[in-house]
């Protein structure tokens, strides 16, 4: 790789979609910044520079985004996929707990954003959030979370508007991806629309495509990607 070749920064990149964003990514020719909590339990198969750090913390985000303009010099995307879930019954979720995840899952985008437009600018970059599907319809005891994707989706079109026409803001709300390749049975891939669970594969390659030349013409924009789901009336028989 050199240093013409495409920067991408990636929270949450380290496990999941993040990861496989990241190896799409990078096998496509970017370059591959990768920030996370904490560091991957085995070495990532692919070139990278991992950053261990809390991207709630406005601190350790302007360090993040300085150390990418310090040992890069450029950056062309960046994808805002940090996140976690407390599922807990509403009269039980602290305070603390709420904004915990608030911080990292909606927060963190507002701050990353903000550090990372100039460069962005520079690039005529883009932006790709993660969301979910559970900004549109939630389970019970999901409050904190379904809270901040949702934020995640009015933050997106207003970072779009905002910061065009330089930097194009888009976000992917994923429905059921399977993410750690566990048994899967029949029903729960036939209860989709499309005949199977997601694949992070079904994620990156959107996310490439969104922070690429290819969309040039696409911001403010969610694309739900559940193999339906969300399209299928469900009721009791």
């Amino acid at each position: 790789m050199t240093a013409a070749d495409p920067v991408v920064l990636i929270t949450g990149g380290a496990r999941g979609i993040g990861r496989g964003i990241a190896a799409h990514l990078v096998g496509q020719g970017w370059r591959a910044v990768i920030a996370d909590r904490a560091a991957p339990a085995e070495p990532l198969p692919f070139a990278h520079r991992f950053l261990e750090i809390d991207v709630s913390d406005e601190a350790a985000v302007a360090a993040l985004v300085d150390s990418v303009a310090a040992g890069e010099g450029r950056l062309d995307a960046l994808i805002c996929n940090a996140g976690f879930m407390i599922r807990k019954p509403l009269e039980q979720l602290s305070l603390a707990e709420w904004q915990a995840v608030i911080g990292t899952n909606l927060t963190s985008a507002f701050l990353l954003a903000r550090a990372a437009a100039p460069l962005l600018r520079q690039a005529k970059g883009a932006i790709v959030t993660i969301a979910s599907t559970r900004a549109h319809q939630s389970e019970p005891d999901t409050e904190s979370y379904a809270a901040s994707k949702g934020g995640i989706l009015a933050l997106t079109h207003a970072l779009a508007v905002s910061l065009g026409p330089d930097i194009r803001v888009n976000c992917i709300s994923p429905g059921w991806i399977d993410t750690h390749g566990g048994t899967l049975s029949a029903e729960d891939h036939a209860q989709h629309p499309a005949g199977r669970v997601g694949r992070v594969e079904d994620i990156a390659s959107l996310a490439a495509w969104l922070a690429g030349g290819e969309s040039r013409f696409v911001t403010g924009s969610e694309f739900i990607v559940d193999g339906g789901m969300t399209r299928k009336m469900i009721y009791a028989e």
